[in-house]
């Protein structure tokens, strides 16, 4: 089987493990293997038939050590989260849209899940990676570089992007911010948000529970899209929990946290180049209901540039086979001349091969294999799984570090299809030995191909990059800052090109990439300072239509994309391009085009309420009235005209008169306040907090705006209750979604005036695993915890703490404490003291208190383990 792991293909026949083309055990001659292989293909039981015939293989010669970690397809609602836990299972992610699970299975159980009626295929899990230029970071070097960064932190950054794209002038001229939007990134993960905050450079961002990620180029790439359009809201969710998460993830922004703009910057190497697959049928889904949609194109090279590595055209038979007993080699060659491989130029580290042939997912009946050979013609790697009609036509191997290395495609079974065979990150270039490369054009796929997304390739804002990705490139080009873009640009020449020719469901050819946007531009995050490829392409893009949004709500896909494409600098060569589409976004010469009024955006502040009838103390009781305030800001690019605010309760118990008010006028920037009179019923039950709906309307299309406060009543006591977890040590699942819950159950309270949270522990230690301590890990800065209320409600105590450091122990959260725990370095550990929740607990006190409360903590990243063993809360309540 072929598992991606830190960078690194490892293949496994028959017991015999190869990573990157170098045997760890006594390797057999490769015809032995094939030979084995072949003979195992035969002999394979039903549940066998439904596993990734890679996997099949460990499962037939009866391989029990280790895990497998596994994509599981099953329908939705089908329990077996429950049952892999039962078998040992490490469940990572369950859809609960298409039922999908992610989960490292221990290969001693893995026939009795394939077994199971319910399990209709298990897959080797999918792997990803970002069209960052960046090398990949273990968690423990970048947590020092994030120590590092926050000890050097100094004035704001700005993106170069800003200046070059003439997003800076569009603000300047047109008075238009992004106000009235929300724009969302799915990448790696945001480990840096809380700095990046901290240091004013980003504001607050709605992340979807759970889905932080682990990494920080969402963090960077979230910083470009505030730059340029800082009047904006952000969202953030992971993209590499798997597949289906991300496909998930992508819906949920759209119709849960209701984004407007999406971009990513993600490539599964799984993602069909030839049809529309699961991440990309999400993309259709939120582009159908009006978001807009922009997704790197790639950094995977082109042809313009000569740094293709990907060959695309018709299965040629040679008559010629390569090592199995059967099959029929590619000729890569189209003239008389016959040709069975195509050198590769591999740049340090290696590269990922993928081998994909146009056949529907699930429905491959063409067999066909991928091999990779050194200079003399010895197998070094291969990959031959098993398509007999319920499979996906997809094969992968990792390359090693090593040179004279060729590829070849084998047709073993069925009909000549066309087919495309990528090297990514690597060349296809004609050997030393004289062996001719051939390469094409047609890099992009996946999902940045989706019919109405906008694949972003990218063009350097300033300095050039200054690493040589492979031997033999031409050198990498710079751009115009301190300056504006223009027609002369030369795009990065990694950049990756289409067209994307497409066949199912209907032969289609799309022109891909759409647009060009900046990359090498700086951040104030470690690691991409500067940020180069297109994955700081697409947030620069993302961001103007951000910006054209802010200016005309209600502009369509179509009106955005006719506009990029009316305005955009056109590059060489001339016309709309493989290499970068319609060429380079200026923002300025985009919203001169579309035109652009600066919007008004009303929204409500917190009400004040002032006893003005009762017992004469501060408080609004049972039987009282007071004088509400209520007070609303124009935080948008217009001024406000005929401003009206209505406030209701939907309690008959608590009523609010008048039932309206006009504010009049109000300048951008400005607030305003106006009072109601706000009664409560003599039976209005003690400490229950009034909820106020209030809702502004003014002139202007992001009119009316809504917001829902609580209004504190009663007397608070002057003593809290404490109740704390009772039971057993509770583990903590190692880099899954499902996390680890303890409940607190709660009797006696009734409502509560103040609340505060403890992880306890009897003696702090950073040893670990500990007895002693609250939370025992070894790595907290992978954990995030929230606290969930018994009406459901929930609030995020922290994510992201402390870099490397271990434990947490006589940790407590109050609303009134001044720091947020994640500003907390690694040398302090074990955490401990009293610090700030990144929501407020105060927002857990709208019901009732009585009732299980839940503790909940995910750990986002792989190899940490650690256990929730004592916390509690106090709860405050009323005289």
């Amino acid at each position: 089987m072929h598992l991606r792991r830190a960078g690194t293909i490892v293949l496994t026949i028959g017991g015999l493990a190869v990573a990157g083309g170098a045997a760890t055990a006594r390797a057999a001659d490769p015809g032995e293997q094939i030979a084995r292989l072949q003979a195992i293909k035969h002999d394979l039981t039903p549940p066998e038939r439904k596993v990734d015939s890679r996997l099949a293989v460990d499962l037939h010669n009866r391989v029990k050590a280790g895990t497998a970690e596994v994509d599981i397809e099953a329908a939705p609602g089908s329990g077996l989260v429950a049952r892999l836990q039962a078998l040992g299972a490490n469940v990572r992610y369950a859809s609960p849209r298409t039922g999908a699970i992610r989960a490292a299975v221990p290969m001693s159980k893995l026939a009795t899940v394939a077994g199971w009626s319910e399990v209709e295929r298990v897959h080797e899990a999918a792997r990803a990676m970002t069209a960052s230029l960046r090398p990949p970071e273990s968690k423990d070097v970048r947590a020092a570089r994030r120590a590092a960064a926050i000890r050097a932190a100094a004035a704001v950054v700005t993106s170069e992007g800003d200046v070059t794209h003439g997003a800076d002038l569009v603000r300047a001229r047109d008075h238009v911010t992004g106000i009235g939007t929300k724009l969302c990134v799915l990448s790696d993960g945001v480990d840096s948000l809380a700095d990046s905050q901290a240091a004013g450079e980003l504001p607050a961002v709605d992340i979807l529970a759970d889905q932080a990620g682990d990494g920080d180029e969402g963090t960077a790439m979230l910083e470009i899209l505030h730059d340029l359009a800082p009047g904006a809201e952000l969202g953030f969710a992971t993209a590499f929990t798997s597949d289906a998460s991300f496909a998930d993830n992508i819906e949920a922004l759209r119709f849960t946290a209701h984004c407007d703009v999406l971009v990513d910057d993600v490539l599964y190497y799984n993602e069909s180049p030839f049809e529309d697959g699961p991440i990309a049928q999400s993309v259709n889904a939120v582009t159908a209901d009006g978001a807009l949609y922009f997704s790197a194109a790639g950094n995977e090279g082109n042809m313009v540039d000569g740094t293709s590595g990907t060959y695309e055209g018709d299965f040629r038979p040679s008559g010629r086979g390569i090592g199995k007993f059967a099959g029929d080699a590619h000729d890569f060659d189209p003239g008389p001349a016959t040709q069975i491989v195509d050198p590769i130029a591999v740049p340090s580290g290696g590269a990922v091969v993928t081998l994909f042939w146009a056949e529907p997912l699930g429905h491959a009946t063409s067999d066909y294999d991928l091999y990779l050979l050194n200079a003399s013609g010895g197998v070094v790697d291969f990959s031959q799984d098993v398509q007999d009609g319920d499979d996906d036509p997809y094969e992968i191997l990792g390359t090693p570090n090593a040179t004279g290395l060729r590829l070849a495609v084998v047709k073993y079974g069925g009909e000549p299809r066309y087919f495309q065979l990528s090297a990514l990150r690597a060349r296809f270039r004609s050997s030393t030995a004289g062996v001719p490369a051939w390469a094409t054009s047609g890099t992009l796929r996946g999902h940045a191909a989706a019919a109405d997304a906008f694949a972003t390739a990218a063009a350097p804002a300033a300095t050039p990059f200054d690493v040589v990705l492979v031997p033999g490139d031409p050198p990498h080009p710079s751009g115009p800052f301190p300056g504006v873009f223009t027609a002369l640009q030369a795009p990065e020449i990694f950049t990756s090109d289409g067209p994307r020719r497409m066949f199912f469901p209907a032969p289609v050819t799309r022109a891909k990439p759409d647009i060009t946007a900046a990359d090498g531009v700086n951040t104030s995050v470690g690691g991409f300072d500067p940020f180069f490829g297109t994955s700081a392409a697409a947030p620069h893009a993302a961001a103007i239509a951000g910006l054209v949004l802010s200016g005309n709500p209600g502009a369509t896909t179509a009106d955005v994309r006719d506009a990029f494409n009316a305005t955009a600098l056109d590059l060489a060569p001339a016309g709309v391009d493989t290499r970068t589409g319609h060429g380079l976004l200026r923002a300025d010469q985009v919203l001169a085009y579309t035109g652009a009024t600066p919007q008004p955006l009303v929204q409500a502040q917190a009400p004040a309420v002032t006893p003005a009838t009762g017992d004469g103390d501060a408080y609004l009781e049972a039987g009282e009235t007071g004088t509400l305030r209520v007070p609303v800001t124009n935080a948008g690019d217009g001024t406000a005209t005929g401003i009206s605010v209505t406030v209701s309760t939907g309690d008959p118990l608590a009523t609010v008169t008048p039932r309206s008010r006009a504010y009049g006028d109000l300048p951008t920037g400005a607030n305003t306040a106006r009072d109601f009179t706000l009664a409560l019923a003599p039976t209005y039950p003690l400490g229950k907090r009034v909820r106020l709906t209030v809702r502004v309307t003014f002139a202007g299309v992001l009119s009316p705006t809504t917001a829902t406060f609580s209004i504190a009543t009663g007397q608070p006591a002057t003593t809290a209750q404490r109740f704390a977890y009772a039971g057993p040590p509770v583990a903590i699942p190692d880099d899954s979604a499902l996390g680890a819950s303890v409940p607190v159950p709660v009797t006696g309270v009734g409502y509560a005036s103040k609340l505060t949270f403890s992880i306890d522990g009897a003696t702090c230690t950073t040893t670990t695993p500990s007895t002693t301590v609250g939370i025992d890990h070894p790595f907290v800065a992978d954990l995030t915890a929230t606290l969930a209320a018994p009406d459901g409600t929930t609030a995020r105590l922290f994510t992201g703490v402390g870099g490397n450091g271990n434990n947490l122990c006589q940790v407590v959260f109050d609303d009134g404490a001044a720091k947020l725990l994640a500003s907390a370095p690694a040398s302090a550990n074990p955490f401990t003291g009293t610090w700030k929740p990144e929501q407020p607990l105060d927002g857990l006190l709208n019901g009732a208190a009585d009732g299980t409360w839940t503790f909940h903590v995910t750990d986002d990243a792989s190899r940490d383990t650690g256990s929730i063993r004592a916390v509690s809360l106090s709860l405050t309540g009323f005289q």
